[in-house]
């Protein structure tokens, strides 16, 4: 799931991403019997945006259903890390 937001200063990512999974979780388990057993991976990725890209990224976004079926979120991601030389472990980073 991908979710754009304006986050404030006020507010903790980790505590935002908790109330998204939380409440989320709960209005999925009311969708019927084969989504009682749904949950969420226990990590998250995020990631800051130059708002100049942002109708680019709202596009993503809206087309991110069709663009995971071309490429996977692992390896989007993987991408993402190499292209912005960030480290990471794949230890860490999959449920």
């Amino acid at each position: 799931m991908h979710i754009l937001c304006a986050l404030s200063k006020k507010i903790a990512l980790m505590k935002l991403l908790e109330e998204v999974k939380k409440n989320s979780s709960k209005w999925m388990k009311t969708k019927g019997y084969k989504y009682q057993n749904f949950y969420w991976q226990d990590g998250y990725a995020a990631f800051s945006v130059d708002l100049t890209r942002m109708d680019g990224l709202v596009r993503y976004i809206e087309n991110q259903f069709q663009h995971h079926q071309e490429i996977s979120f692992q390896n989007e991601c993987r991408g993402i890390y190499k292209k912005y030389q960030m480290p990471y472990d794949e230890r860490y980073v999959w449920d």
